[in-house]
């Protein structure tokens, strides 16, 4: 496959809005496949099928309770056959559905990492592993069946930990426990779907390494921070996503220890194109490897922004020819917020707000605690764009109506 041969990009995910828009200023005819009936996924595509159609007065519903990737899957094969899709990019949420995958991959061909490598990286144990084997650090990290093993695990590596279900996306069901009596109360709400995550709490900065990866090369476009569980905006996962600033500022030999972590990371599972790494950079410098996220990341818009780059773009050129752009060292900030309801909402009309994605469909109904809008504001300092981020939420968090 060439890049003449790719003309038209079906994205799949739960999040596909930015890497949507990226591929449409890429000059692709872009195809999607969401569960959310985002307005600006719609001026971003030639056309797309969403799980829930968020019509006037009509609720989009709970992502944990009504996301079924197979819906995704039947949705992309129909969208395939219909318009000829060239090749896939994907978003959050088919992680850790490789069977979905391959499924996928068998009708259109994935561009970036294949399913067999997908799994390879979200297989716990082995990822784990692997990575005990390569002398990447990582937490003391556990797989366990039930609520005796993971107790016997939380012991052995000592309190607190964190406890996380096997399976997900955004942080959702992630719990903190700092002894036995708190790890039966968390244990219920991790095992969403198979197996228990018990990991050793890292105390340190948690943040991402977004990185594009050739065949023998790797190169870290950018060290990300993360915004997890922030009651500002609404979020009542304690671990849930809620956003990037981007870049993270680090000292050269802290960027030079994950440049490190991630090449080996790379050669060793064979990654190509866009991915990202979630780490915690503790006190004393070091970058703990929490998880690999094998597609296109939230923090897209972000460093799109910062990097005056097209990812996009980067992606196909790394995945077909194993080039690599050349960067120049930011010199600004740009903070993605994510905003939750607070209650049961109607959502108002942001189409004429700038900075606003993932926008709602007008007089929408969002359920408590599910994702209304994100907003995406540049600065000269991380203070700056942070605070321009916040501005913009207490505006929209102002035109809220009650359901």
């Amino acid at each position: 496959m060439t890049i003449t041969d790719i003309r038209n990009l079906l994205v799949i995910g739960i999040d596909t809005v930015f890497v949507a828009a990226s591929a449409k200023n890429a000059g692709y005819n872009v195809y999607a496949v969401d569960y959310f009936d985002d307005v600006d996924l719609q001026q971003a595509c030639a056309a797309y099928e969403t799980i829930k159609k968020q019509r006037n007065t009509e609720s989009h519903m709970k992502v944990k309770i009504n996301f079924n990737p197979r819906t995704l899957l039947k949705m992309a094969k129909t969208m395939s056959k219909k318009h000829r899709i060239n090749a896939v990019l994907l978003s959050s949420g088919l992680d850790d559905y490789t069977d979905i995958l391959c499924n996928l991959n068998e009708t259109v061909p994935i561009l970036g990492n294949s399913p067999d490598i997908i799994r390879s990286i979200r297989e716990r144990k082995k990822f784990f592993n692997a990575l005990e084997k390569m002398g990447v650090p990582h937490p003391e990290t556990a797989v366990v069946e039930n609520l005796f093993e993971a107790k016997e695990a939380a012991a052995n590596m000592g309190y607190p930990v964190v406890v996380k279900p096997s399976k997900g996306f955004g942080g959702v069901g992630v719990r903190l426990a700092s002894n036995p009596l708190e790890l039966e109360k968390v244990f219920q709400i991790a095992k969403i779907d198979g197996d228990v995550v018990v990991q050793k709490l890292i105390r340190g900065i948690h943040a991402s390494m977004s990185i594009l990866a050739g065949k023998r090369s790797i190169q870290v476009l950018s060290i990300n921070e993360q915004l997890l569980g922030l009651p500002s905006v609404y979020q009542k996962e304690p671990f849930g996503y809620c956003g990037n600033i981007v870049p993270l500022q680090v000292t050269s030999p802290i960027f030079e220890k994950c440049r490190l972590i991630a090449e080996k990371i790379a050669l060793h599972f064979g990654l190509k194109g866009s991915n990202g790494i979630d780490i915690v950079i503790s006190k004393d410098g070091t970058p703990y490897v929490v998880e690999v996220n094998p597609r296109f990341q939230g923090s897209l818009g972000c460093i799109e922004k910062v990097l005056e780059l097209n990812l996009v773009n980067a992606h196909v050129k790394a995945c077909l020819y194993n080039e690599l752009p050349a960067t120049k060292p930011p010199s600004k900030f740009c903070t993605r917020l994510v905003l939750y309801a607070p209650n049961r909402v109607i959502a108002p009309d942001l189409t004429t707000l700038r900075g606003i994605w993932n926008i709602p469909p007008p007089h929408s109904i969002i359920e408590k605690g599910e994702p209304i809008c994100s907003v995406l504001t540049e600065g000269g300092s991380r203070k700056t764009s942070l605070r321009k981020a916040e501005s913009l939420a207490k505006i929209i968090y102002s035109k809220l109506q009650s359901a």
